[in-house]
């Protein structure tokens, strides 16, 4: 079957509806039965038990499951039940934080859909854009949005915004004419049809609708997205593989502490059970829960700064990004045309610099109003995108265009048409008829026989021509748009003709672009000292795209910008080579853009892609976090994304960025706290397992510390302030695991520490020949030190003499709540029994005080002096 840009108007008419003409109402019904809504279907969203249940397949937590299974197993029902109150708190708590990112995203949709002007019954109706079905007839206006892909039968100087499909920012001019031959052509020159989510921004038109909800080109796009995977975060992944090998070290080493205890005469039960504690003490899994409770205030910290959180994991990720592929229209750029310069006497005046008491200046800004079919009253813009441009001077200038127009009123005028290039209007001005014409600079110069210059009007010569010409180009290489001004008397009876378009005085050009956003510069530079590279990718022509590429900072080089036909025919492997040496690509499809994001992450790159139009969608769902544009982004392109912006601000992704850096870091430190912590019970068990000693911490010892001192001080560590000097670091590889070598030798000493302290304090109980007051005194140690200790966790550098040591509100709390807890237990009578400790005396209590206090000097004293011995080796 030929596609409908091939077929005229009657041709497409007889194909949709078998008829010429409109659909009856019997029609409507038997459309909407065979085609359905007019709606763009979107992924199903799962259900609360889904998310629930998915909390439960991290490895660690399986492991605990299977704890658990044994303790009850074996009778040991208190600590099979806490440890399935522990996963199931942590899964109730993922699972309401997801939905709530959900329900947030959900505020940005409450939009009801545009309406459309539809011919039925002879009569033209006023619809929602859901009930318009395949067949109908839709009448449009300037500023109106299309509800539907169709063939034009009509249009009357028709030009339409496509830049939410294409990425076009200029208008596209639109006609009925059949586009001949049989080839598939590109959309953005499919001049003959109109697609949904574009905009009419001049003139109007009649056309009926070929394709509705997913069969429209959106409809494909959004099919299209379905077949990009969900990317795990750095985070994620090292998680997982964290979890992994940290459980079966942890499974292997208890193995071996049972059979020591078992050849030296313990019952096989107790030193099973002791073994099942100690894994469970030795699994931090309050990880999980810390993990997601940090996230959960990070995705509240950004809604606040702009960025709304559709995956939490996407906080985590957002740091570790290394690749920012950003669309240009209305991400980098204000999606809005802008005067950039005006051009008289063959000088070039910034915008800013326009003086309305020089009679040429004046004269062209009056002749750009007039000779204008847009109008901008109270804010609201109706028109071409470059014709609002030239009005909106005026509201810089504090000059009230409608009072003009309505001192000069149009007599006539004939239209813009894309044969001529010009369109032109007649005015009495000051008493003397003029025609006022606007086009392109060429065409112009090419029936100009005078020119004014200096208040003087005088006959134009080759030179001047080739002038202007010259300066024209240059605007365009800056990827300015040019309209040309001319004017000529006429005799005050005339009705203008095309005749009248000759013998003209050119007065100027008028330059206009979508300028770059005001903090896209600066949010740039901020990129690329954080070690991200920005990359723009746009359906945008590439001399406009490099102009602003190169006013932003992400272009330094023309030959680092490229168009989408170029990697048409290239390899995956091709293109990965190519990639490299690419800032900015133009012209390409949806298709593109997703091969360019896979390109970058084949090398090992976290890739974030921004955008707002349906075009980039596909590409937001492929990168490793998307985010969309909350404003001016399309629905399908926000249920792509991983974020949302609700201020379409790009500054905000850097923000953002510095918040995941930040949150890793304190997850980081949260992690550290845990494992060197449980590292130090290890050894303490191993210590007295060796030497043949009593066990030195009984089971609900060790999930005391868990459940209790160990939660709140990490869960304060991963609300630790936030700075910007993580925004200095180079992005961490995507490969790097969190157990990195130095890490591991922070837990292994701080570890070690712990447990030295705790077995002195166990050492000295023992001497009295109780063995009930030695493992209380090593508990109490153990549990103490570890709150202390998350202060010695807060930096790699010392921080007791620093203000930095009292920064964390929530830190000095859960040290305070921990202290009374601890003491609580020690020395209430009636929690003995329940804890299996005995009452300290006060100098006991002392004395576990000091020994808990001991190791933060210690390890403060350690860190000083490996600071020291970096020093000296720089």
């Amino acid at each position: 079957m030929k596609e409908y840009y091939h077929m005229t108007g009657e041709e497409v008419c007889q194909s949709v509806n078998g008829t010429l003409e409109p659909l009856t109402e019997s029609q409507v019904k038997e459309h909407i039965a065979k085609y359905g809504r007019n709606e763009i279907e979107t992924a199903g969203k799962k259900s609360v038990l889904q998310l629930f249940l998915e909390q439960f397949k991290d490895f660690l937590v399986i492991i605990l499951i299977i704890s658990a299974i044994v303790s009850g197993v074996l009778g040991d029902w208190e600590s099979a039940l806490v440890i399935l109150v522990v996963i199931t708190m942590n899964a109730v708590l993922g699972t309401v934080q997801t939905r709530k990112a959900e329900q947030s995203l959900e505020s940005l949709k409450k939009l009801s859909g545009p309406e459309a002007k539809v011919l039925r019954n002879g009569n033209i109706v006023l619809l929602p854009s859901t009930e318009i079905t395949v067949g109908d007839i839709v009448h449009l206006d300037a500023g109106d949005f299309i509800p539907a892909d169709g063939r034009i039968l009509e249009a009357a100087t028709l030009k339409v915004d496509e830049s939410a499909l294409t990425g076009e920012s200029v208008g596209v001019e639109k006609t009925t004419i059949c586009i001949k031959g049989e080839s598939e052509i590109a959309l953005g020159d499919r001049t003959n049809m109109l697609y949904s989510g574009s905009f009419v921004t001049y003139g109007r038109a009649a056309y009926i609708v070929t394709g509705i909800g997913m069969n429209t080109e959106v409809g494909k796009i959004a099919g299209m997205i379905q077949n990009a995977a969900d990317k795990k975060t750095p985070l994620q992944v090292n998680l997982d593989q964290f979890g992994q090998k940290l459980s079966i070290l942890i499974l292997i080493f208890c193995g071996v502490l049972f059979g020591v205890n078992v050849l030296q005469g313990g019952s096989v039960g107790d030193a099973f059970m002791f073994a099942v504690a100690l894994a469970v003490a030795a699994i931090p899994e309050a990880l999980s829960s810390i993990v997601t409770i940090v996230l959960s205030f990070g995705t509240q910290k950004m809604a606040k700064e702009n960025a709304i959180i559709r995956k939490l994991q996407a906080v985590e990720g957002l740091g570790s990004v290394s690749i920012i592929c950003s669309d240009k229209t209305g991400t980098l750029t204000q999606n809005k045309m802008t005067v950039e310069d005006y051009y008289v006497n063959k000088t070039r005046i910034s915008s800013e610099d326009i003086d309305m008491d020089s009679e040429i200046q004046r004269k062209l800004f009056t002749f750009s109003v007039l000779c204008n079919d847009a109008s901008n009253i109270d804010g609201v813009e109706i028109g071409d995108p470059t014709e609002t441009a030239l009005l909106n001077v005026g509201g810089k200038l504090d000059i009230n265009v409608e009072e003009i127009r309505a001192k000069y009123p149009r007599e006539s005028e004939i239209p813009f048409d894309s044969d001529r290039k010009m369109m032109s209007t007649k005015h009495t001005i000051e008493g003397i008829p003029v025609m006022v014409v606007k086009g392109a600079t060429d065409v112009l110069l090419s029936r100009a026989t005078q020119i004014m210059e200096n208040g003087m009007i005088r006959p134009i010569t080759k030179e001047d021509k080739q002038k202007i010409e010259e300066d024209n180009q240059k605007f365009s290489r800056e990827g300015l748009r040019v309209l040309g001004f001319a004017y000529k008397k006429v005799v005050d009876e005339w009705e203008l003709s095309y005749d009248d378009e000759n013998n003209l005085i050119f007065l100027g050009m008028i330059a206009m672009m979508d300028p770059p956003r005001e903090e896209s510069m600066a949010a740039v530079a901020e990129c690329k000292k954080a070690g991200i590279r920005p990359i723009m990718i746009t359906g945008d022509h590439k001399v406009t795209a490099a102009a602003i590429a190169k006013r932003i900072g992400i272009l330094q080089d023309e030959s680092e910008a490229c168009e989408g036909a170029q990697i048409e025919c290239m390899s995956d492997e091709e293109l990965q080579d190519f990639v490299e040496h690419i800032s900015v690509y133009a012209r390409v499809s949806p298709e593109h853009k997703i091969r360019i994001v896979r390109a970058w992450q084949e090398k090992g790159n976290v890739v974030a892609m921004t955008g707002d139009g349906v075009n980039d969608a596909p590409a937001l769902k492929q990168a490793d976090i998307g985010v969309a544009m909350g404003i001016t982004g399309s629905e399908v392109a926000k249920d792509a994304s991983a974020v949302v912006l609700t201020d379409d601000n790009f500054a905000t992704i850097v923000k953002s960025v510095e918040n995941g850096r930040n949150l890793y870091r304190n997850i980081k430190l949260a992690i550290l706290f845990l494992l060197s912590g449980n590292f130090g019970a290890i050894l303490a068990v191993l210590y007295a397992s060796v030497m043949n000693l009593p066990v030195p911490f009984a089971p609900v010892h060790l999930l005391f510390i868990n459940l209790l001192t160990d939660s709140l001080p990490a869960i304060a560590l991963g609300l630790e302030p936030h700075t910007k000097d993580v925004m200095l670091d180079k992005p961490r590889p995507m490969q790097e695991s969190i157990l990195t070598r130095s890490f591991l030798a922070r837990i292994g000493v701080d570890g070690f520490v712990i447990g030295a302290i705790s077995m002195i304090a166990f050492l000295i109980g023992y001497r009295s020949g109780n063995a009930t007051l030695a493992s209380t005194m090593a508990f109490a140690t153990l549990c103490l030190g570890r709150l202390v200790h998350g202060f010695n966790c807060k930096s790699d550098k010392p921080v007791i003499f620093t203000r930095r040591f009292f920064n964390n509100k929530y830190l000095l709390g859960a040290f305070a709540l921990g202290t009374i807890l601890v003491t609580l237990v020690i020395m209430i009578p009636g929690l003995q029994g329940l804890f299996k400790v005995q009452t300290l005396t006060i100098t006991q209590l002392l004395l576990v005080y000091f020994l808990a206090f001991l190791n933060l000097p210690v390890i403060q004293l350690i860190k000083t002096i490996q600071g020291y011995c970096k020093s000296r080796k720089k």
